[in-house]
């Protein structure tokens, strides 16, 4: 599923492309994807000149000047292709600009959304009203999360996941940020005093932006919107390397939890 330095990669992408271009054409090409696609989307896109294009953990967003905002998210296999030399079965969503440019959104399983609403109501947007803040934000300091995970006894690893506690944080890099900043997934997040915590907030940082520079881990289908593929995966420290050595001589460990794996070294994580 693409995480957030994909998501931040695709904004990026889209960006040159759409930032101040009018809309000349906008065709959903069925009903729904995960849930269904508004029906005046069409009508409320088409002619509509986008003014700004972001990122809510892993949503992208692109504003237009009518006071509307196109959501997306991109499931686990979507992306968004630009100037494609033909329309292929999945893309469900095409876009075509006044300067010329075309885009497609393309999604085989179907598990992303697109959902248009207006600029002003985003941040009453149920999945980002209960959102924490964004992990590259200056609101992620370790005063932050020593408030956050106060008397709380469940592991780090999973109160990282809670999108409540922090927006956008996905398993892979949150297995890299704990291996980074050697402690141990299964740590009670209550437990861990304030100088690991600083290094930790400095190493979710750190691994992000290495991350969105590499763009992004191609993992099964995600690619950017020019096609090319992210390659932050060949600098995984723990990440899909169970039996391997680690960098401080261990070996990479996997435990799966509710279908989800968790990877990480017992030599150098151990509290």
């Amino acid at each position: 599923m693409p995480e957030l330095p994909e998501v931040e990669t695709t904004v990026r992408g889209l960006t040159p492309v759409l930032h101040g271009q009018r809309l000349a054409t906008v065709e959903p090409r069925r009903a729904d994807l995960r849930k269904a696609i508004p029906v005046d989307l069409r009508q409320r896109l088409t002619g509509a000149t986008v003014v700004a294009l972001g990122r809510r953990a892993k949503y992208g967003m692109i504003d237009t000047d009518r006071g509307d905002t196109l959501v997306f998210h991109l499931g686990m296999s979507g992306r968004w292709r630009v100037d494609p030399s033909e329309v292929e079965p999945h893309d469900h969503l095409l876009i075509a600009t006044n300067a010329g440019r075309r885009l497609a959104l393309n999604d085989p399983r179907r598990f992303g959304f697109l959902d248009l609403l207006r600029t002003d109501a985003l941040d009453a947007y149920p999945p980002f009203a209960a959102m924490g803040p964004e992990p590259l934000g200056p609101e992620l300091t370790a005063a932050y999360l020593l408030g956050a995970f106060d008397r709380r006894t469940a592991p780090i690893k999973a109160m990282l996941l809670d999108q409540r506690i922090v927006a956008g944080l996905g398993n892979i890099y949150v297995c890299e940020a704990l291996h980074r900043a050697r402690i141990a997934p299964s740590r009670a997040a209550g437990r861990i005093a304030l100088p690991r915590l600083e290094r930790l907030a400095e190493a979710i940082k750190a691994v992000l932006e290495d991350a969105i520079a590499a763009g992004g881990s191609s993992l099964r289908d995600f690619a950017h919107p020019d096609g090319a593929l992210g390659y932050f995966s060949k600098q995984f420290l723990v990440y899909g390397r169970e039996g391997e050595a680690c960098t401080c001589g261990g070996t990479v460990r996997r435990r799966v939890e509710a279908g989800r794996s968790t990877f990480w070294c017992p030599r150098c994580q151990r509290g």
